[in-house]
């Protein structure tokens, strides 16, 4: 039997500041870009040398804004600049696999951002190209590489919540007119934006579902508008997960075992608190750190520095395997609510194995 921990781990996160300094290029200029360089900047040593984007003009604006000395009107230009070592990728959702192929093939490591690719496909496609090329590829979910989840992690590890029977996880905002999330020409609707995040987690707590339930209702923009799942691991878990344009929701996580619960304030996906309580009550534990918020965007760099350094392909803490299951669950459940993409067809079927 589990023996409930007399207090929580604490995380084993590395100091950021001491993480090798890499060059670093950016593909896109809008906002997740500003956020990650600016959080980069602040917290770690890492050197940013060039940004590109389609338009030379937004390109120098974001160079000059942030004091990055390169700026290139062609992501190929940047991919074949002699002065980066690693290519964060921060463009639209539908840009993803282009940009990362060529990062990848003009041997470049390359961080790309949340989804890897528009489906398993695709981000299949990335994960060979990058193995094939010898260079590390990541997917930058920056929830896992945040201090509060390697407690989670350590947590889940020791096995303290015993038999894993329910993961509950949401994800839900409000979006007026105008925001891309809205246009289905750069695949809008929850399920790549915000979906990933509850669906990623489920997945990587119970394992890749072996049956999957789904329902989704559309949006006036065109776009999917909400969409409820549900999971079921192998060994009987049920993930059960929520996400939506129409309303802002609690944007909670909960684990719950057979001898502890694990829970995760909202946005569970950001830095917080994590709370651990015995089953049938008891005196529950508690982590915290500050809610920084998308200031908390650097550790994932400082992960990828540590990785290359020390020549790995791949990090732990998001292996692209994981990316991968994580985009075939959503394949199915595109397939089971009929939600297209541009130039993805709906899978016949995906059954996991």
């Amino acid at each position: 039997m589990p023996v409930f921990p007399a207090v929580l781990p604490a995380p084993r996160t590395p100091d950021p500041m001491e993480a090798p300094v890499l060059r670093w290029g950016v593909m896109g200029t809008g906002w997740i870009a500003e956020r990650f360089v600016a959080s980069v900047r602040r917290h770690t040593r890492q050197d940013f040398t060039a940004v590109a984007s389609r338009d030379a003009g937004r390109a120098t604006e974001f160079a000059d804004r942030h004091g990055i000395p390169h700026a290139y009107g062609s992501y190929e230009e940047l991919a074949a600049a002699a002065e980066i070592d690693v290519v964060y990728v921060a463009t639209e959702h539908t840009a993803h696999l282009d940009c990362a192929r060529i990062s990848l093939t003009a041997g470049r490591h390359t961080l790309v951002e949340k989804p890897l690719a528009l489906d398993a496909v695709q981000a299949a496609e990335v994960a060979r190209l990058a193995t094939e090329r010898g260079l590390f590829c990541a997917e930058a979910l920056w929830t896992f590489f945040l201090p509060r989840f390697d407690v989670v992690r350590q947590i889940l590890d020791a096995g303290v919540l015993g038999d894993i029977r329910t993961v509950l996880a949401d994800h839900g905002e409000h979006f007026a007119g105008g925001h891309r999330i809205l246009r289905p020409d750069l695949a809008g609707g929850p399920l790549l934006d915000l979906g990933t995040y509850p669906l990623a987690f489920a997945v990587s707590v119970l394992g890749e579902p072996v049956e999957v339930r789904a329902f989704a209702q559309p949006h006036p923009a065109g776009v999917n508008g909400q969409i409820a799942a549900l999971l079921r691991s192998a060994d009987g878990g049920q993930g059960v997960v929520h996400t939506t344009l129409f309303s802002d929701m609690p944007t909670t996580a909960t684990v719950a075992g057979t001898h502890a619960t694990l829970s995760l304030a909202g946005p569970f996906y950001h830095p917080g608190e994590v709370l651990l309580t015995p089953a049938g009550g008891g005196t529950p534990l508690s982590y915290g750190e500050p809610r920084t918020g998308h200031d908390a965007l650097y550790f994932e760099a400082a992960e990828v520095a540590r990785c290359v350094a020390a020549g790995e392909l791949q990090t732990p803490l998001r292996p692209l395997e994981e990316s991968v299951s994580t985009l075939r669950v959503m394949d199915e459940i595109r397939r089971l609510c009929g939600i297209t993409f541009p130039g993805v067809e709906i899978p016949e079927a995906v059954r996991p194995a």
